[in-house]
């Protein structure tokens, strides 16, 4: 079973003459008492799960549930009569809206080798905790409280298993395990799968499936009978995923405290679920604060904020702090690099190209070039590291159909750094990596694009996608293959040069790593351009050396692509500074 939604399948429907042999369904009331331990509650650090087979009263189990810490998620399963226990306390309980698949781990087939540039072990320090939290924060799921590493350790019933990338050595994904037996001498020695998740950044393929495997292959070596899991009913992309593996429905159902982080699954579609998730972010953060929300064009991002009296409009991280004059700096990129410059900031050579033989003539001079609009955003119409006059020729004319002006400009080698600084502060800063795919040996580039794009679009609430275009085809070819190349096992391959995340790209985290001067100069750009929030985009050789160019400015970045940094915090914190919820 997953507390964040997860992937499930079905083979043979609901089985329900072999689920009335099992003692939680069957016999009188007075019989569970006689044959489990009584009132099984298991701590997983993000919330509790409450076995229902063990209580000996609906009244009783109602009242285990609304014992619900703040911040947490407790989930009740395995309930006999779930429609009663919710008669307890209507208002507050809810039937959460998942199903139940089940592997039998005495029949199941479980693949033995599964490659997929990953290893699996335990949880086993801080340093892993707080990695699982990253990966919770980035996928919206709620956090292990701190130091549950240790608590993990001293109880045999629990088991997390993380996977760890060959080459990186960085914790891509995670996953937990309950050993019912082990909990409450179990009689129909079960065991459960709770939490998996997947950092969304990740470019293997499968580690869900993976985790899944891994832990069930436990469990079956311990002599476990099956393995539940719960999945929300129209995650049709994962029921297919169990559905291979061999998971059957099975009905079980679970019943959750009604609270802000479940708001969504008892009350229905809400004005502010209609947001893209850049303006989500900042919606729930003013939910959380209690500041009144009025979704004024859920479409373009647009929301008012509202507080004693005091109203503030924005669209998405741009808000009316910033001036039409500030933002004038930032929307044009010529603007932008002269005022950068004319502050003793570092910035590549620039040139307005008139036709594309002022482009070719830029090519001449500086032999690897970028082209672009001068305004435009998400990295529309931008081509990167171009070498050859035609490609010039063919970008030139691409940016010209987005905008009248068309930059050229110096290319620079260097990682792609994007900068976030809120209210004279650097609250995050992310190392960009364009979109890449990883080789199984198997499937074509094409393939693997556009199965790496539909995960990018799954983490990203759809705001990332790689483009199947001519820009994704020139970066292959450039590397020597085509569409139709089979990667080998393990290979991997940048599909895109730039590292925009609405075309594949993705972010990890360097706030705490960042040097000195690239603070420095981050915060040097935010005053010179008079911006309250803004985003640059630098290239740098490295993240603690201080050598920098900027090349862009952003005055309206995507503060969710920067979890776990606190980005929207901020932003509030800067509108309302009342409701700050901590120095800092």
């Amino acid at each position: 079973m997953n507390a964040s939604n997860n992937d499930g399948g079905s083979r043979k429907g609901l089985d329900f003459e072999h689920m009335a042999s099992l003692k939680h369904w069957g016999g009188p009331p007075g019989e569970i008492a006689d044959t489990l331990q009584d009132q099984i509650i298991v701590d997983c650090g993000w919330g509790r799960l409450v076995f229902g087979q063990t209580f000996r009263s609906s009244a009783g189990l109602a009242k285990t549930l609304l014992g619900e810490s703040l911040g947490h998620r407790d989930v009740g399963l395995y309930i006999r009569d779930p429609q009663v226990v919710i008669s307890r306390a209507p208002q507050q309980l809810f039937i959460d809206p998942s199903l139940t698949y089940r592997l039998d781990l005495t029949n199941a087939s479980l693949p033995t080798d599964i490659r997929r540039g990953v290893t699996i072990r335990r949880l086993r320090d801080t340093a892993d905790e707080a990695e699982i939290n990253r990966i919770y924060k980035m996928r919206d799921m709620v956090t292990v409280r701190e130091g549950f590493y240790r608590h993990h350790d001293s109880h045999p019933e629990l088991t997390i298993l993380i996977a760890v990338d060959s080459k990186s050595d960085n914790i891509v994904g995670c996953v937990t395990g309950v050993d019912h037996f082990k909990a409450f001498s179990d009689p129909d020695n079960g065991s459960s799968l709770w939490a998996l998740a997947v950092d969304p950044q990740c470019a293997h393929p499968g580690i869900g499936e993976t985790l899944v495997i891994a832990l069930a292959r436990q469990f079956a070596d311990t002599g476990r009978s099956f393995m539940d899991l719960s999945v929300m009913h129209d995650n049709s992309q994962a029921i297919s995923l169990y559905k291979k593996l061999g998971f059957y429905q099975v009905p079980v159902y679970c019943i959750k405290t009604k609270n802000a982080i479940n708001e969504k699954l008892f009350v229905g579609n809400q004005p502010q679920s209609q947001l893209n998730i850049y303006a989500r972010i900042i919606v729930d953060e003013a939910y959380r604060r209690g500041i009144v929300v009025d979704i004024v064009d859920a479409e373009g991002g647009f929301f008012d904020l509202s507080l004693g009296g005091r109203t503030v409009s924005c669209r998405e991280s741009l808000t009316e702090l910033t001036s039409a004059v500030a933002m004038s700096r930032c929307d044009d990129k010529v603007t932008t690099q002269r005022f950068l410059k004319r502050a003793g900031l570092s910035v590549p050579a620039q040139r307005i190209l008139g036709c594309a033989d002022d482009a070719v003539g830029f090519l001449e001079e500086y032999h690897r070039i970028v082209v672009k609009p001068a305004r435009g955003e998400q990295g529309a119409g931008v081509r990167v590291d171009l070498q050859q006059p035609e490609n010039v020729i063919s970008a030139f004319n691409a940016a010209r159909k987005l905008c009248d002006r068309v930059i050229g400009e110096l290319y620079v080698e260097g990682k792609d750094l994007r900068v976030i600084v809120i209210n004279d502060e650097v609250v995050a800063a992310a190392i960009r990596r364009p979109a890449a795919i990883i080789g199984d040996g198997v499937l074509t580039i094409a393939d693997l694009i556009t199965k790496q794009s539909r995960r990018r679009s799954a983490a990203t609430g759809g705001e990332s996608t790689i483009p199947m275009d001519d820009e994704t085809e020139r970066c292959v070819t450039e590397a020597g293959f085509d569409l139709e190349s089979v990667l080998a096992h393990g290979q991997s391959l940048n599909v895109r040069k730039t590292a925009n995340l609405h075309t594949g790209g993705t972010l990890h985290d360097v706030t705490h790593n960042l040097h000195p001067a690239l603070v420095d100069a981050a915060l040097t750009g935010a005053r010179v351009l008079n911006m309250p929030l803004v985003g640059f985009d630098f290239l740098v050789e490295d993240v603690n050396l201080p050598r920098y160019v900027i090349i862009e400015a952003n005055e309206r970045p995507g503060l969710a692509n920067h979890e776990p940094q606190p980005t929207a915090e901020r932003l509030l914190d800067m509108l309302f500074p009342q409701t700050a919820l901590n120095q800092h």
